[in-house]
């Protein structure tokens, strides 16, 4: 593997040299790119100890240590990864901007790009941070979305680079075999919402990012992926069949319509149990002389028992969002819907539960043997997932 690392000037820069060492104990061969910025956090010569090779920070010439024409390196190199990336350089990225040694790289660049961001909760948040992250999104640029906690400022919230250990996992995965290669996926992903009249509906906190990790690792694996999603605030992800539905009967009907031409389903969304028997035509007003109401609901469709029902029978993935006896919930829900495998996750740990970029799964295989997968971002969870999708195939 070669890998070039774009090193930008937030304070998470300092764990460049171990993200060096990390993706060398993986087996890559790294070449750095620091940005000005970034030399201020961390030392160039501590980046060329443990990469052995220079380190690139002036755009014109040589830096001094080693650096290399950004078109031989362009050629020479099988993905970059900028981590930390700061506001200021996925804003460059978006817009095509070249105006230092590391954005110039990046149009030079022809293989896969990942981006770590880095930054403050409230910058992470900001409208044209999250516009810039959506473009490379849909450019497909990998986004791998930052870690909940404690922040370099104080503050406590999203916006911490991955650890080095999880970035190096991470890229080791982008060189895995396309070992799901000629497979047909259904992935289903996000929450279902039953409307109550035009402007309320039942729903849950379901985010969708679990279901759409999934739907990208498969796709990077190699699979022909369909992905049928309730509503989120995600973008479709690039180069899968993209399906979006709004209740449980919409996404039973589209998930039914795809069925024949999959071979595995992934069911990570969360459909809603029950549904109105009545859906008002009007809004229903609050009536000041009544304290209560009644709202009558029937039982959804259950869309995972009919597929384990359907013929010829598929491998089925399941999900079982518990929030407490985790396992045997899980267990029981595996036997019950006829699934293959179904991952367990306790949806009542904030750090992992809903909205979550992180998570921390159980997967029970039908033979009974489980295996944990501790906490990580989501799509490197995924991947794990799908580690043993393969296994059993």
């Amino acid at each position: 593997m070669h890998i070039v690392l774009g090193v930008t000037g937030g304070i998470a820069a300092y764990k460049a040299p171990d993200v060096v060492r990390r993706l060398r104990d993986v087996g890559a061969d790294v070449r750095v790119i620091l940005t000005p910025n970034a030399a201020r956090f961390v030392s160039p010569l501590a980046l060329a100890a443990v990469s052995g090779n220079g380190v690139i920070i002036e755009q014109w010439g040589h830096s001094g240590h080693g650096g290399v024409d950004h078109i031989e390196l362009a050629r020479w190199a099988d993905l970059l990864l900028v981590a930390p990336a700061t506001a200021n350089m996925l804003a460059k990225l978006a817009v095509g901007l070249a105006d230092d040694a590391l954005s110039t790289y990046a149009i030079a660049h022809r293989g896969p790009i990942v981006v770590a961001p880095a930054m403050n909760t409230s910058m992470l948040q900001h409208p044209a941070v999250q516009m810039n992250l959506a473009v490379l999104r849909e450019r497909g640029v990998i986004v791998l979305d930052p870690d909940s906690g404690l922040l370099a400022c104080g503050d406590e919230g999203s916006g911490r680079m991955p650890d080095p250990p999880v970035l190096a996992d991470f890229v080791k995965q982008q060189f895995a075999t396309r070992d799901l290669e000629g497979r047909s996926i259904l992935v289903t992903a996000g929450p279902t919402r039953e409307p109550i009249d035009p402007v309320r509906f039942i729903s849950n906190r379901s985010s969708g990012k679990m279901g759409y990790a999934m739907a990208e690792a498969a796709r990077r694996r190699g699979a022909k992926v369909t992905l049928i999603s309730g509503p989120t605030a995600i973008p479709a992800p690039a180069g899968v069949a993209f399906t979006r539905v709004m209740t449980a009967a919409e996404m039973h009907k589209a998930v039914m319509d795809a069925l024949p031409s999959q071979q595995i389903v992934i069911k990570a969304a969360a459909v809603a149990d029950f549904t109105p028997v009545a859906v008002a035509d009007h809004k229903i007003k609050k009536q000041a002389d009544v304290d209560e109401t009644t709202l009558t609901l029937k039982k959804a469709p259950d869309i995972l028992a009919d597929i384990g029902a359907s013929s010829p029978r598929l491998f089925i993935v399941a999900f079982a969002a518990e929030t407490d006896s985790v396992e045997s919930n899980a267990r029981e829900k595996l036997v019950r819907k006829n699934a293959d495998l179904i991952v367990a996750n306790d949806v009542a740990d904030p750090s992992i539960g809903f909205d979550s970029d992180q998570n921390a799964v159980t997967v029970i295989a039908r033979d009974g043997s489980s295996t944990k997968i501790e906490r990580a971002a989501k799509i490197v969870v995924a991947n794990r997932i799908l580690d043993l999708v393969v296994e059993r195939l």
